[in-house]
C-alpha cells in the first residue's frame, strides 16, 4: 500500500512539473505564421494513395498546375476507398484550384485536411474547401493572402519604360483580370457554403506587395477562426 501511494505522489509530482512543449517561433513578417512552414515539394502536385490510421486517404503534395482538375478526378475514380484527402501545398494556378475544389466537392461526403504539420497556401486554399467536410487539424496551417496579378515586376518595369500608353494598357489588364477572378472567388465561397467574410476580413485586407514599411504579405487562421469562416464546418452528431 505504501508502495502504490509513492508511486502514485511521484506521478502526480512528474505530471505537475511537466513543462508545456515550446510554441513555435513566428515569422516576424507574417507574426500570425509559423516561422517554419511545410508547404510541400516544388514541384507539379503528386497524388498518392495511402492507408493511414485505418482509412484510405490521397496524399496531394505539390504545386498546383493546369492539369490537376484532371488527374484528381482520375485518382479518385480509380480507388473508390479513398475517403478523405490531404493537402499540402504552396498554392499555384489559381484557376485550377477551383476548379479541383468542384471535382472534389462532387463526391459526396469526400472530407478534405490540412494535416498536422503542413500547409495550405494560395490557390490549395481553394481544392481544400471544395471537401464536403473540412479539417484543420491543430498544428496544420490554412495560410492566405491577396491574390495579385503584379507578380512579374520586370514586366511592369518594361511597360513604365515604353511610356504612358503601354502602362495604362497594363494597368486596365490587371484591373480586368483581378475583378474576374474576384468573382470567381466569391462565387466559389458561396458554392462551398463558405463565409464570404473571409475573402473582405481576412483575404483582401492583406497586401499584396510587401512595401518597406509593412512587410506582412501572409496570414494564417487560427483554430477559432477556421470555424468562424465555415472553413472547419462543425460536426453534426449522426
Amino acid at each position: 500500500m505504501l508502495l502504490r501511494t509513492f508511486g502514485l505522489f511521484a506521478i502526480a509530482a512528474a505530471l505537475t512539473g511537466a513543462k508545456p512543449a515550446p510554441a513555435p517561433a513566428m515569422d516576424k513578417d507574417n507574426p500570425s505564421c509559423p516561422a517554419a512552414i511545410d508547404w510541400g515539394q516544388a514541384k507539379a502536385m503528386t497524388l498518392m494513395p495511402a492507408d493511414v490510421g485505418g482509412k484510405r486517404v490521397l496524399l496531394a503534395d505539390g504545386i498546383i498546375d493546369a492539369s490537376l482538375p484532371t488527374r484528381l478526378k482520375a485518382a479518385i475514380d480509380a480507388d473508390d476507398r479513398i475517403e478523405e484527402i490531404w493537402v499540402k501545398s504552396r498554392g499555384g494556378d489559381a484557376r485550377a484550384g477551383n476548379a479541383a475544389g468542384k471535382v472534389i466537392r462532387s463526391y459526396p461526403g469526400m472530407v478534405t485536411r490540412i494535416p498536422k504539420g503542413s500547409t495550405c497556401f494560395s490557390a490549395c486554399n481553394f481544392v481544400f474547401m471544395g471537401g464536403d467536410r473540412r479539417f484543420v487539424d491543430p498544428g496544420g496551417i490554412f495560410m492566405v493572402h491577396m491574390f495579385t496579378h503584379t507578380g512579374d515586376r520586370d514586366a511592369i518595369e518594361l511597360s513604365v519604360e515604353e511610356g504612358t500608353e503601354e502602362t495604362t494598357r497594363l494597368i486596365g489588364e490587371i484591373e480586368q483580370s483581378s475583378a474576374m477572378l474576384a468573382s470567381e472567388d466569391n462565387d466559389f465561397l458561396i458554392r462551398m457554403g463558405i463565409s464570404r467574410k473571409l475573402l473582405t476580413e481576412i483575404m483582401y485586407k492583406q497586401q499584396a506587395v510587401a512595401s518597406t514599411a509593412n512587410r506582412s504579405t501572409r496570414y494564417c487562421l487560427n483554430q477559432e477562426e477556421v470555424r468562424k469562416y465555415n472553413v472547419m464546418p462543425m460536426e453534426r452528431a449522426e
